[in-house]
């Protein structure tokens, strides 16, 4: 395949790769991962593997295991050129993919199997192991998956790598894994994966086999604000490593922002740190980088003195939740409705004050439905409520995941109101901060767009003693900076930022500490503590 040959393919290749997502949703190409990697972004992976293969003329057994149209193969051609490339294989799931790349690149001398990889992996069948990988691999989350999809997976990958995968890693994680078992002893790979995996606990399986099992050379992030995906909400990773175990002394190229040849911050971190790091996106350390830590890991944290628990989740907020005016002109009985807080994007205030029945003083009120009693006690003694219930099965609301659980189906989650609370999501630059901290002064709970933070025995029994206090511990938590909450928490596609009650918790706290020495001790008596 000459070189104008194989640039006529590629132009096919993108028409192809359009008519065929067109033909999909965006909610089916979410659920099934499939988000094509842009052709200038594969050249660029490909000229970087090229560049630290070691032997100029180094003969190239290429694979993908979910190569899609082609769009790394392509860049291969491009790179490596035909002569260069020994052999090649490419997997894929899709019917209408595999098709389409067979009839795109068979003159090339490109193999495709049209399976499940994780499958064909498992019985054998993978042709001859390669010495370069470059791949995208479905970008699907584990919800998406069943749970004997993920056991099966889970097996195999502990059989084949040795390594116990958590249940709530996505499905390139297992790609990755099972790939690089594959692949042969000193061989090259490349991958394009979300970048989430840097900063979860679930990630920590795979960031271990980065640090220990192979030798990681770079990882760059891209600034999430540029997603690599328009149709994906995912701020993306590229990984290059080698299969061989990595030195005592080895050191990772981090490089973020820009691209993978002009990257705009960039640094050599010791594996040995990478080891001990619980959260990757801190590097490289550089004022581009927004996420590098501030906090040191030692002394006081939220978590010291705060539980902090995600609010409700109803399964159907538009079914559960109303207005309280509306709940009222349908009759729904007062006991069996729970104020709540609307999301954080109608809530433009951070301090929250109450009526007298406790309702927070905002301009939309809502309530949300919680019964705990049987269907044929409501139906028999709350007639209304039976009547708003009953219109749930026609509006599809019985089909929710959470309502299937739930016994009766209209019982929420329990939770107390908090004095203070945090939102769960948000944008923010600089010492602009993601998050906003709210002092609720009403009997509101909130909807999981929230953290609840409730505070502990020692900080809680300050705010008994003295409630002019809990202005001070809004103030305080209101300091938090922008770096360290987004050190702490995870960011996606488009800058959109995300913090869990875990992360929450290991904020720094030395500034309560500061303000009141006593809540650190947890043995001093009451009467001391506030004398």
């Amino acid at each position: 395949m000459s070189a104008f040959e194989c640039q006529l393919a590629e132009s096919q290749r993108q028409a192809v790769q359009a008519e065929i997502d067109a033909r999909k949703s965006a909610k089916e190409r979410n659920r099934l991962g499939q988000f094509a990697t842009p052709y200038a972004l594969a050249v660029e992976i490909a000229h970087y593997v090229e560049s630290i293969l070691g032997q100029p003329n180094q003969r190239v057994r290429f694979a993908d295991p979910s190569i899609g149209s082609g769009s790394f193969f392509s860049a291969a051609l491009t790179v490596f050129g035909c002569k260069r490339i020994s052999s090649a294989i490419g997997v894929e799931i899709d019917p209408e993919f595999a098709g389409a790349v067979r009839c795109l690149w068979s003159n090339a001398g490109l193999e495709v199997v049209h399976g499940d990889f994780t499958r064909v992996i498992a019985n054998g069948s993978c042709p001859l192991a390669p010495n370069v990988v470059l791949a995208n691999p479905p970008y699907v989350r584990h919800h998406h998956m069943s749970r004997e999809e993920k056991a099966r997976l889970q097996a195999l990958t502990f059989k084949m790598v040795g390594i116990d995968v958590n249940g709530l890693a996505g499905l390139y994680v297992y790609f990755l894994l099972l790939a690089t078992a594959w692949m042969e002893d000193g061989g090259v790979a490349a991958w394009l994966v979300p970048s989430e995996f840097m900063d979860v606990n679930y990630g920590a399986a795979l960031k271990r086999f980065l640090a220990d099992r192979v030798t990681l050379i770079r990882v760059h992030r891209f600034d999430p604000n540029d997603v690599q995906f328009g149709d994906a909400l995912v701020s993306s990773v590229v990984l290059v490593f080698r299969k061989a175990p990595p030195s005592a002394d080895h050191e990772v190229l981090f490089t973020f922002g820009g691209s993978l040849a002009e990257p705009r911050a960039s640094d050599l971190i010791a594996r040995e740190r990478l080891r001990e790091a619980r959260k990757w996106t801190a590097y490289p350390n550089h004022l581009n980088n927004n996420r590098h830590a501030v906090a040191l890991g030692t002394g006081p944290t939220l978590g010291d003195f705060f539980r902090v628990q995600r609010g409700i989740a109803t399964g159907c907020n538009k079914f559960f939740i109303l207005e309280r005016e509306v709940a009222a002109r349908l009759g729904l009985p007062d006991k069996y409705l729970r104020p709540i807080l609307p999301s954080p994007r109608q809530l433009k205030i951070t301090k929250i004050d109450a009526d007298a029945d406790g309702h927070p003083l905002i301009d939309s009120q809502l309530c949300v439905v919680d019964c705990n009693l049987p269907e044929p006690m409501v139906a028999a003694n709350y007639p209304a409520l039976w009547a708003y219930l009953q219109t749930a099965q026609s509006l599809g609301v019985m089909s929710g995941y959470l309502i299937g659980k739930r016994s009766p189906w209209y019982k929420q989650e329990q939770r107390e109101p908090s004095d203070f609370l945090c939102t769960y999501m948000g944008r923010g630059s600089g010492d602009h901060p993601p998050f906003r901290f709210i002092w609720n002064r009403s009997k509101a709970i909130a909807t999981n767009l929230y953290l609840m933070l409730y505070p502990k025995p020692n900080l809680a029994a300050m705010l008994r003693c003295y409630p002019e206090r809990a202005e001070i511990v809004h103030t305080l938590l209101g300091q938090v900076t922008g770096n360290e909450l987004r050190g702490e928490g995870r960011v996606y596609g488009g800058g959109l930022n995300k913090i869990e009650p875990s992360e929450l918790a290991r904020i720094c706290a030395a500034s309560f500490v500061e303000r009141w020495p006593e809540i650190r001790d947890g043995g001093v008596v009451q009467g001391k503590l506030f004398g």
